[in-house]
């Protein structure tokens, strides 16, 4: 470009940045940041908040706040994306205090918090256990004539059927299903697999059933969280049933169908229909996640016999 004597822009050099960041290249972005300024560009507020989203992607928050600092010295005044970026990273590390400290910022400077904002701090709050905190800030949302959306809802219901708050969770699912926004399976399925775990079974076998009632398929993640429900409860011929109608209305079983498979097998001590299931399971590549894992390491603990059934399922897996 500059042997055409073509000189890249600010933009230019941001979606350089941009592209770097989200490909893990941070400092070769931090390279290209400090080359455009040699170069008398300045980078402008979208060119901030593209190095502050790749550190806070990155796990370097520190160096994102430093970015964030430099704005304001600099007489860049940050957006409400700025300020979404940089309390979503102190959320990811658990840093409450900094992100609501952010977050009172924002009005002080003149600006005003968007949904985005909201949702990231509900989501926040509920991921390290202040459900009370939660609730407040919701009630405090409304209060400023913020409308929430799909996604502050699917917070709000996770976040209750995370700390077993099933009567509020229903509550609020029996007020949004009257809304034709929230007839869709995906919104079905936040509920089926909350009441699941939960063992909330009656509840989810009428909701299962009035999905195919309003005219909504189920999803493979609907099928897979009423099996995990059922194999939790100790119900193993519900779960297998479950699984055939699954594959009877073309859902192949994934490998979440597998690690939930196995780890219902191992939790009702069901060992020799484990390693039969754990054969298929092989023949067809799949393999066990992080929790399935555990939780074999903990029977093998108690019968290490099945240990030579993994390893020998292992070693037909690689031939």
């Amino acid at each position: 470009m500059v042997n055409l004597n073509i000189y890249p822009n600010v933009r230019t050099f941001t979606m350089v940045i941009d592209g770097l960041c989200k490909e893990g290249k941070v400092k070769d972005a931090e390279k290209v940041m400090r080359h455009m300024i040699e170069k008398g560009v300045e980078p402008d507020m979208i060119t901030y908040n593209v190095i502050m989203d790749g550190y806070c992607l990155h796990d370097q928050l520190d160096r994102a706040r430093r970015v964030f600092d430099s704005m304001i010295d600099k007489n860049i005044e940050p957006d409400i994306i700025s300020y979404n970026i940089l309390i979503n990273g102190y959320f990811k590390e658990k840093i409450v205090d900094e992100a609501m400290q952010l977050f009172c910022e924002i009005s002080q400077r003149g600006s005003k918090p968007d949904i985005v904002t909201y949702n990231t701090i509900l989501h926040g709050l509920f991921e390290v256990g202040r459900i009370g905190f939660a609730k407040k800030f919701f009630d405090e949302m409304l209060s400023t004539g913020s409308i929430p959306n799909l996604y502050t809802h699917s917070i709000l219901l996770n976040g209750y059927f995370k700390y077993g708050l099933v009567e509020e969770a229903m509550s609020l699912f029996n007020k949004l299903e009257r809304k034709i926004e929230y007839t869709s399976i995906e919104f079905y399925n936040i509920v089926i697999n909350g009441l699941c775990n939960n063992g909330k079974l009656d509840k989810v076998r009428a909701i299962f059933e009035k999905v195919s009632l309003i005219g909504l398929l189920p999803s493979a993640k609907t099928y897979n969280s009423m099996i995990n429900g059922f194999y939790l409860e100790g119900l193993l011929d519900e779960a297998n049933d479950m699984l055939r109608k699954m594959e009877e209305n073309g859902y192949l079983a994934n490998d979440l169908t597998y690690n939930v498979t196995v780890r219902g097998f191992l939790r009702c001590n069901k060992i020799s229909e484990m390693t039969i299931f754990m054969k298929e399971m092989a023949r067809r590549g799949f393999s066990f996640n992080a929790t399935t894992t555990e939780l074999v390491v903990d029977v093998i603990r108690e019968k290490p016999s099945i240990l030579d059934t993994i390893t020998e399922l292992h070693s037909e897996n690689k031939k």
